[in-house]
């Protein structure tokens, strides 16, 4: 008598293969869906609203103003991104060929920025960035500067904050990719005549595209939803369109334009992950 291979699907109990897709429609398919429904609503007086079926609230959104945030959340989102890839896969390298007892330290380190706050991240940035007790100071001190500065409100400040707090997530993310792979790929390059970096960008980073474009992807739409740190740390025209989705449901009470404005972020997140998929499967076909 043949029994199911572990980890089979033949061997599953109907429960168990339901349980995935219950998990998925609570906590996606039903909010998503009601508040798609919202999003057609029509707002009432008194911050309330009527099921009134209209189409206004896209309307209003459709408009160069939004459209402008709109294009401005997606590159800032793609920049941090970019920024930390950049940063975060040459440091996870190194990070994976340390010794164990060395890389726990780090690991450890980049769990404890997990824990602190999008509050917590903002105010220690725009403290860091003042011109009062910020870092111009110290460069004041070594004669680097002639007077203190203050380095925010900016866009450089919002991108800085940003990538430090989406940071973790990228090495996290490359982290096991890193250490699964075969240290003979570099060593085989170097052997070549290749250098350490040339062996990095040559052979390292190609044998894992489809992991940096996952870990770009994970990125993009955690960057996506930021909206605390472009108001502490940027000026109005830095603002994404989590920061006005935010206003509209809490400050000026119209939730259907809020919701018709967040139905746009999740379609623009899933269309850009599909996209990416779709490419890394390509890549693959061709490849094979």
């Amino acid at each position: 008598m043949s029994g199911a291979k572990p980890g089979s699907s033949e061997g599953a109990t109907p429960a168990a293969l339901a349980f995935p897709g219950a998990m998925l429609a609570a906590f996606f398919v039903v909010p998503f869906g009601l508040m798609i429904a919202v999003s057609f609503f029509q707002r009432v007086q008194g911050g309330f609203y009527e099921p009134v079926l209209t189409g206004a609230n896209y309307a209003r959104f459709l408009s160069l103003f939004f459209g402008q945030i709109l294009l401005f959340s997606l590159g800032l989102s793609a920049l941090v991104a970019a920024l930390c890839l950049l940063v975060g896969a040459p440091f996870t390298y190194l990070l994976s060929r340390l010794p164990r007892s060395r890389q726990v330290p780090w690991l450890v380190a980049l769990l404890a920025i997990l824990s602190l706050s999008e509050v917590i991240i903002g105010f220690s940035w725009s403290t860091l960035l003042s011109r009062t007790a910020g870092v111009t100071n110290l460069l004041v001190a070594l004669g680097l500067m002639g007077a203190p500065t203050a380095l925010t409100p900016s866009f450089a400040a919002v991108l800085l904050g940003m990538s430090y707090q989406a940071f973790p997530y990228c090495v996290l993310v490359l982290y096991p990719s890193f250490s699964r792979l075969d240290p003979a790929l570099g060593e085989a390059a170097e052997t070549l005549g290749a250098s350490p970096i040339r062996a990095f960008l040559t052979v390292i980073l190609p044998a894992l595209r489809s992991t940096l474009a996952a870990t770009f992807v994970v990125v993009f739409v955690f960057a996506l939803g930021s909206y605390l740190l472009p108001q502490l740390l940027g000026r109005p025209q830095h603002w994404t369109l989590s920061v006005l989705i935010t206003d509209q449901a809490i400050y000026q009470s119209n939730m259907p334009f809020a919701a018709a404005m967040a139905v746009f972020l999740v379609l623009t997140s899933l269309l850009f992950v599909a996209l990416t998929a779709l490419f890394g499967r390509g890549r693959r076909e061709v490849a094979s």
